[in-house]
């Protein structure tokens, strides 16, 4: 009898701490703290510039070459050559695009980046370009990550800091894509300004990038501010090294949306400069 006892309160037992597993447990979730904009500011001296003064082919210290015509995953028509599309000329970097058949494709540009010879985590990025005009042209200054430490793109993050397409002339934007906001969801985060005489004069096109946010200039006026909400890498890559761009691409989802238009070829970008600061921890 008394066995039987010890069992029924063992089974009593069992029903009172199964009855406890079905109850709610809410979670004590402690809020994120937000970044805090310490003013941070730069160096005065550039850590890495380039004044393209030598004439020929970009310096091959601080530059190489992205190379094919597989679209760039943007269905874009040309074909990146390793040298023939880019040369100084009277102090200028100048990036041409061309319509000529070659591998394949249309048309050929250059795509010119720092990868392994110019990397950093935050700084001022300066560049005084000249655009070019006509439909189907699509220059862009820009950086990516140097190793996708998060993953594939969108997840390590994009930074535009120039991007202009022919159809909408003189129309620059500054934009940032993370895995959160890309342009494949239609959701990046993007500012615009006209710039009237972006095609006809040099401007500085420029982004300042610190642990708090990313913000977008053109001549020191300021139209862009992306800002790190703290939560995770999906809304902030943005702290490991990016590399930088500088292309010139015809057609592509964006740049050719409303068509290509053959009499503007020949057409370049021209930069005078690059310069990138350091940010002052």
């Amino acid at each position: 009898m008394m066995k039987m006892k010890n069992i029924v309160a063992a089974f009593v037992l069992l029903l009172s701490v199964a009855g406890c597993t079905d109850k709610k447990i809410i979670p004590i979730v402690k809020p994120v703290p937000p970044v805090v904009d310490l003013g941070w500011q730069f160096e005065t001296t550039p850590v890495w510039q380039d004044d393209f003064t030598n004439p020929g082919i970009p310096d091959p210290t601080k530059w190489s070459y992205d190379i094919g015509g597989s679209g760039w995953g943007n269905n874009e028509l040309q074909y990146y050559t390793g040298g023939d599309n880019v040369g100084i000329v009277n102090d200028n970097l100048v990036i041409q695009a061309k319509k000529q058949n070659f591998e394949g494709r249309q048309y050929t540009s250059t795509r010119l980046i720092s990868k392994g010879k110019g990397d950093w985590t935050y700084g001022r990025y300066e560049v005084r370009a000249k655009l070019p005009r006509g439909r189907g042209t699509w220059p862009a200054i820009w950086l990516l990550p140097s190793d996708n430490s998060y993953g594939q793109w969108p997840t390590s993050g994009e930074i535009d800091i120039m991007e202009h397409v022919g159809f909408d002339l003189n129309n620059v934007h500054a934009t940032i894509h993370c895995s959160a906001y890309n342009g494949q969801r239609g959701n990046q985060k993007s500012s615009a300004k006209i710039v009237p005489t972006a095609t006809t004069d040099f401007h500085v096109y420029r982004i300042d990038w610190t642990p708090y946010s990313i913000k977008g200039f053109v001549d020191d006026e300021q139209y862009f501010e992306y800002i790190n909400d703290n939560t995770s890498f999906t809304t902030w890559p943005f702290n490991k090294n990016y590399y930088m761009i500088l292309n010139l691409a015809v057609g592509g989802n964006w740049g050719g949306a409303q068509g290509v238009d053959d009499t503007c070829f020949p057409a370049s970008m021209e930069v005078d400069y690059v310069k990138v600061y350091k940010i002052i921890q």
